[in-house]
């Protein structure tokens, strides 16, 4: 059966508010558009949170993350050991927020140096599934849109960012699908894997860009696929 719903929201660890602290509320209108897109997930049988770590690993719902190394070390998910690479961490996160939280789960990793064929074919066996599959895709455009990016301005970041975002609301999977890692790499945009995994299982789903900022000068994008 291919996948039902998909979601793509980014992970900086400033959108929970324990970690952002007194400047959570900047963060508020990035966070209401990644609930309104995870809400859409909860129709499914289950959701598979996919993102981007150093090596491919597969962990169930129950496996822990927390947000202790980025200052908030009350909040945890999940109820085994804390082992949740940032992106997944921040994908169950969303997921304890959202109208999503009673589906089922797991988590998927994502080498970010995947080649794209194998994303792609990682995301065509995921919608092969026999059981009604939510993809909640996590991944961070360019950290180098401004001078005050965490990484220093680079002239072609807004470009990339903004052919990404186009390529959301017109769920536009061949546009996804050539996404070059050696310009995703030079940008940092960690979330160049995870997004040609959804190219790869989206079919004929349709897409809604529902955020396109870059706040911090890092390139952020909400998208709901339905």
């Amino acid at each position: 059966m291919p996948v039902v719903a998909a979601a793509v929201c980014p992970h900086p660890p400033l959108l929970v508010p324990e970690v952002a602290s007194g400047a959570a509320s900047e963060l508020d209108e990035l966070r209401a558009a990644c609930l309104t897109a995870i809400d859409g997930l909860a129709t499914a049988d289950r959701v598979l949170v996919v993102g981007s770590a150093t090596t491919d690993a597969t962990y169930d719902g129950r496996t822990g993350g927390s947000f202790g190394p980025y200052g908030a070390p009350t909040v945890r998910i999940g109820s085994g050991d804390p082992v949740l690479p940032l992106s997944l961490a921040m994908g169950g996160w969303l997921l304890d927020q959202s109208k999503a939280a009673h589906v089922s789960r797991a988590y998927r990793a994502v080498p970010v140096d995947a080649p794209p064929a194998d994303c792609l074919q990682l995301g065509k066996e995921l919608a092969g599934g026999n059981d009604r599959l939510a993809l909640l895709v996590m991944g961070d455009g360019a950290p180098r849109r401004s001078e005050h990016s965490p990484v220093h301005l680079h002239p072609r970041a807004e470009i990339f960012d903004s052919t990404v975002a186009q390529a959301f609301a017109a769920a536009d999977v061949d546009v996804l699908a050539a996404l070059d890692p050696e310009l995703a790499t030079q940008l940092q945009a960690a979330g160049r894997a995870p997004w040609q995994v959804l190219a790869g299982a989206l079919g004929e789903l349709r897409g809604e860009l529902l955020y396109d900022a870059a706040p911090y000068g890092a390139g952020y994008f909400v998208a709901s696929f339905s």
